[in-house]
């Protein structure tokens, strides 16, 4: 772990983004609060939040192309710089009073837009930088930067708005300036020598595809995560709407994602731990059975706060689960795939996460919230039952022994 550190590639990369990520949460509050300011409309202010959701997902799979076929720290420095100057311009409007609906849109859109390739881009690089045994290391603490930052910024973010409204946009602003700098920095190149490719996006999207659905291992993973994401997102979806019909106070309700948060961080702070005591198939195994029991749990809470606290405890292992699952995908991907590899197993998950308040909404209006979380427990016990017979997981290699 010691040695992690002292990778100068590494450290520029995890110091860079954690200042970015926690910009980027800053934002996802202010945002919404300010097309609320301006608009005076919640329906508004969720529109634009759909719209930037939408924005990911269907750039995705081409943000996997780009990360595989452009000079990557190219790539993440031009990411940089357009939202930058999108939000400098942002914060210079809303402190001149000329910030409307419209503008807010764009500067959104650009943000997720960039903010697609600038993900898949920078986890595609991580094996560049990081040797093959330190891989679940190193996703290990870009998890707890994740969890990290996304407990610290909301807050940070309502009291820079409170302040002023242009001050939460002019912090993400220099976050990625924060984050150009730490890029440029960087020395390693962020790709190894690709082979050339003379085939056209789509084929090139296709031999990615090709890639993962002929790999065992991946085509598990794709099982076992898609129903594990939309039951996880679905549930807490469930938990705020039942609240929220009980007039609980919204404060209160805030307290549910921090619960979640804060087993999600403390999960991603022991999961080198945990990845040295268990197996990836131990871990991935625990944690979906451990989901589908704790949601169960989960169900006999629905009237209460507490309702968090189990899918807080199932959480608690998920970043381990995925520092071994994205090092081993990493170890065993061929650099000039990682993209394509990494956007179709992010779209997954996105997609299942994406679709989940919907059909949490279905469920509690149709039979209440103790069965909708009741049903979305039965749907990890899916993910769970394939981890627990695929032979793809049962039958790993150690990560050391892998030559992509």
């Amino acid at each position: 772990m010691s040695t992690l550190w002292r990778n100068r590639e590494f450290t520029l990369l995890w110091t860079s983004q954690s200042l970015s990520d926690l910009g980027g949460a800053i934002a996802t509050l202010a945002i919404p609060l300010l097309v609320l300011d301006v608009t005076d409309s919640a329906v508004k202010a969720g529109a634009v939040g759909t719209a930037a959701q939408v924005a990911k997902l269907v750039c995705r799979l081409p943000s996997g192309v780009l990360a595989d076929q452009l000079n990557r720290r190219r790539a993440m420095l031009t990411c940089d710089v357009i939202r930058l100057v999108a939000f400098a311009a942002l914060a210079l409007a809303v402190a001149t009073g000329r910030a409307g609906l419209t503008e807010i849109v764009v500067v959104a859109l650009i943000d997720a837009v960039c903010g697609s390739l600038f993900n898949t881009t920078e986890h595609a690089a991580l094996r560049s930088i990081v040797p093959a045994t330190q891989l679940p290391a190193a996703v290990a603490r870009n998890e707890a930067r994740s969890y990290g930052t996304s407990l610290a910024g909301p807050p940070l973010g309502g009291v820079l708005f409170g302040l002023t409204p242009a001050l939460p946009f002019v912090g993400n602003a220099l976050s990625y300036l924060a984050s150009l700098i730490g890029i440029a920095l960087i020395r390693k190149p962020l790709q190894a020598d690709r082979p050339r490719e003379h085939a056209g996006h789509r084929a090139a999207l296709l031999q990615g595809l090709s890639f993962v659905f002929r790999n065992p291992f991946l085509r598990t993973v794709l099982v076992v995560a898609a129903p594990l994401n939309l039951a996880l997102y679905g549930s807490m979806f469930t938990i705020i709407v039942t609240l929220q019909r009980h007039e609980v106070q919204p404060g209160v309700i805030g307290l549910t994602e921090t619960i979640v948060g804060a087993g999600g961080l403390m999960g991603a702070l022991v999961a080198p731990t945990l990845q040295r005591w268990l197996s990836f198939a131990v871990l991935i195994r625990g944690l979906c059975w451990a989901a589908t029991l704790f949601l169960a749990v989960s169900a006999f809470l629905t009237s209460s706060v507490a309702a968090a606290a189990p899918i807080a405890l199932a959480i608690f292992v998920g970043p381990a689960c995925n520092a071994a699952l994205f090092g081993y995908q990493a170890a065993i991907t061929p650099d000039h795939l990682q993209g394509r590899v990494l956007s179709v197993i992010f779209l997954a998950a996105m997609s299942a996460a994406t679709v989940a308040p919907l059909l949490a909404g279905v469920f509690v209006t149709a039979w209440g919230a103790p069965i909708s979380i009741a049903l979305f427990a039965a749907t990890v016990s899916v993910s769970a039952l394939t981890a627990s017979v695929a032979p793809a997981i049962r039958d790993m290699k150690p990560i050391e022994s892998i030559t992509p």
